[in-house]
């Protein structure tokens, strides 16, 4: 059986020594056999960033995506890179273009987010602001914990899409955004290439419209 195509979204930084490391993460984890995918190129709005950096060194073909990040452009990327599978990590561009009739559709198209849904997400919510918010409500008395949360991409705004793994983490008395994000980064590059390649081979999937339809196996879904 061929192996699934995956084109990885990711913006990074500017300097070339910032971002990445997701995109990265992948690669190293479908050259180990850990991924059962071809990662076929990595996009980012940064012409010559973190993402391209690494993507030289690792000779994995770079798409740069500059504005205007409009449906028109979003299909293109997506048909040059042949891929049949898309990995958002990182990207913090709104998807639009996403249509059932191509390869590039909400039955396709899948984000990590490091930190609970609904509850972080929305516009402008990546980053370092994901966990300022999730420590705010923490010292409200709000919550306990956060998460590492994947979901599939829908076109009815930002984190709307059904979410099919959620890996929950406990927050520490007094931690500060920036330690809590370093502990929910290393916990989300452990688990997203297995939750990756269960997207896409088949083990997790949806029909793209009806939330209804979304399958995951009780063997993934008693592991979140």
């Amino acid at each position: 059986m061929k192996k699934a195509r995956l084109l990885v979204f990711e913006s990074g930084g500017v300097a070339p020594e910032i971002g990445g490391s997701e995109f990265e993460n992948l690669v190293h984890a479908s050259r180990k056999g850990e991924l059962n995918a071809e990662i076929v190129g990595v996009v980012s709005n940064h012409a010559n960033g973190g993402v391209r950096a690494r993507a030289g060194r690792l000779e994995v073909p770079f798409f740069h995506f500059a504005s205007p990040w409009n449906a028109t452009r979003y299909q293109e990327v997506a048909m040059r890179s042949d891929a049949n599978f898309f990995a958002l990590s990182g990207w913090d561009k709104y998807v639009v273009g996403l249509d059932l009739d191509t390869c590039f559709s909400s039955k396709t198209v899948f984000n990590i987010h490091h930190g609970p849904l609904p509850d972080s997400g929305g516009q402008g919510m990546y980053g370092h602001r994901v966990h300022r918010r999730v420590i705010a409500t923490f010292r409200r008395g709000e919550i306990r914990d956060t998460a590492v949360t994947m979901q599939f991409v829908t076109a009815n705004g930002y984190n709307c899409g059904p979410v099919f793994f959620r890996h929950r983490i406990p927050i520490l008395e007094r931690e500060m955004p920036e330690a809590l994000a370093k502990r929910v980064g290393e916990w989300g590059h452990r688990l997203q290439p297995q939750v990756t390649d269960w997207v896409v081979n088949g083990l997790v999937r949806w029909d793209g419209v009806n939330w209804d339809s979304l399958r995951i196996p009780e063997t993934i879904r008693s592991g979140c």
